[in-house]
């Protein structure tokens, strides 16, 4: 099953998000809907970066490595670049 690492950007103040899932869409309406707890008080939430992966545990790792930078610049980068 694909897997995708996803950076979502918080339209009430610009805030970004990371995270992997098997099924982006879903995931999209989740955090939109409140179900994520971290992502709640912020929304409306778009879809500022996606990449597939061939399996979740591959996103995963790719998630894990971008959180430890914790740079907005790097993210800002990664999403200019597509």
């Amino acid at each position: 099953m694909k897997g995708y690492l996803y950076i979502l950007q918080s339209a009430k103040n610009n805030r970004f998000y990371i995270g992997s899932t098997t099924d982006l869409t879903r995931r999209l309406k989740e955090h939109n809907d409140g179900k994520s707890p971290y992502t709640r008080t912020t929304r409306p939430w778009i879809i500022k970066y996606s990449k597939e992966f061939e399996n979740i545990v591959e996103a995963k790792r790719e998630e894990r490595k971008l959180k430890k930078l914790k740079s907005r610049k790097v993210i800002e980068e990664l999403i200019r670049v597509g």
